[in-house]
This record gives C-alpha cells, structure tokens and sequence, in this order.
C-alpha cells in the first residue's frame, strides 16, 4: 500500500466546498472519481483542511493511500486528464504511511483579495471582492497587529461552530497593494490581505475581511479590532466578506 501526496489547486466557484456533501459537487468528490477512474479503487481522499463553497486553492495538500503502482512521475499527468479543468495536480510524491494531510499541516497561509476599482476586473472578477470605492488602507493596517499571537477568535467565528475550542495562534498578518497596469492615477486597485496560522475557524478570515473592510470605509476606527477580538462576541464584528475573494495560499508542513 502506498501513502501519496499531491498540492493541487482548484477554482472553487463552480462547487459546494471541498468535502463530500450528499448531493452536491465538491472537489473532494471530483479527485476520488479521477482516482476510480485511473485505479479502480474507491478511495478517501484527506485534505490539509476544507475550503467552503466558492473558496479558491492556490497550494492545497492532499493525500490518499493507494494499491496502484503507476509511477509517481506520471501520476499528475494521469489524473488531470480525468479531472474537470478547475482542478489541477501539480506535485506529487511518495510519503511514509504515517503522513497524515491534516494532522501534519503546521501552518496554512491564506490570501483574500480586494479590488477598490471603480469597475470590476473581468479577468479577475471571480477570485476577488469587488468594493467600487477606495478603503483607507493606512487604517486598515494600524487595525491588524493585534490579531497576531494566541488569542480566543470568538468574535471571528460564524456561530454555526461544532469547534469548541476557538483559540488559534496566527503568525503573519499583513496588507500588500497594487494598481492597475493602465490606471493612469497610479491610486490602489488592488489589495491583498495574508494571514498565517495553525489553523483557522469557520468563516474567521472572512469575517476579520468584513471588519476590515468596515475600518477602511471609515466606520469603525483602527482600534475597533481590538475591542471585537476582546469580546469574544460574533455580534460585535463586521460581516462576513464574499467567498470568492478568498485563497488557499500556502501549507506548510
């Protein structure tokens, strides 16, 4: 028996998520009838972590044991030949028995993008959230140094939970720009929001967006974060942003 590991990456706006949902379409349900398809074998696919409906993957880990003795060098191949064209396997590798997607994952980065255009990027528009007016993003970056450490996400976590434990430590959390190749003003079209962590609640990095977003349109001050995380009250924080601006960037291991 064989333990593999992939890092694939899927566009999520055509599915419900990445874990297996009855009557629904979801990435994990895609890769595990490539898989049939390739093999013959039913098998269960383990993922760093699940992505929700219309989230994005840019570096999602997998792994999944397997009789089949094709060559590791020609499983990518093989299985994107099988899969939709939002799904693709980049990378793939022979681990011990042991390695285990989610138990090993030590950090994940996401990535939430924000266009502040005054029109939406056609090329881009199902990978970012469109806010049609400019966002103080001095503001915005004064608001996130307190969200570093170990801190109790309460205040970031839907109340639909079965976590509880909602203590998470986050590692990085900054704010990257960028303009438009053709925006002659040279003003911000673009921002990036990357957060780094051992792990995250349901709807945590989009409800810290919402937030954010409130402190860079100028209702709330930058110190309001603060308060909301103290809180530990879904009440007190903004909404939760769109989930297509929303990426899995990174895990590592």
């Amino acid at each position: 028996m064989r333990n593999l590991r992939f890092t694939i990456s899927y566009d999520g706006t055509a599915y419900s998520g990445f874990q297996i949902q009855p009557r629904s379409d979801t990435i994990q349900e895609r890769l595990e009838r490539a898989i049939w398809m390739l093999t013959g074998e039913t098998v269960k696919v383990i993922s760093s972590g699940r992505t929700d409906a219309g989230v994005h993957a840019k570096a999602q880990v997998i792994n999944f044991t397997t009789n089949a003795q094709i060559p590791i060098e020609r499983w990518c191949l093989a299985l994107n030949a099988r899969l939709p064209k939002d799904i693709v396997a980049h990378t793939a590798e022979e681990v011990l028995p042991s390695f285990h997607s989610r138990r090993e994952a030590k950090r994940k980065t996401y990535c939430y993008t924000i266009r502040t255009a005054r029109f939406p990027d056609v090329f881009n528009r199902n990978y970012e959230f469109h806010h049609p007016t400019r966002l103080n993003v001095e503001a915005m970056k004064e608001a996130l140094p307190c969200l570093l450490g170990e801190h109790d996400f309460t205040s970031f976590c839907t109340v639909r939970t079965d976590k509880e434990v909602k203590v998470r430590t986050l590692y990085e959390v900054r704010l990257e720009t960028e303009s438009d190749d053709f925006a002659a003003d040279g003003a911000i079209h673009r921002i990036r929001l990357f957060v780094t962590g051992n792990g995250f609640l349901y709807n945590m990095i989009r409800i810290i967006v919402g937030t954010l977003i409130q402190i860079g349109e100028g209702k709330r001050p930058s110190s309001d974060m603060k308060r909301v995380l103290e809180a530990q009250d879904r009440a007190q924080a903004g909404p939760t942003a769109e989930a297509k601006g929303l990426t899995l960037w990174k895990v590592d291991y």
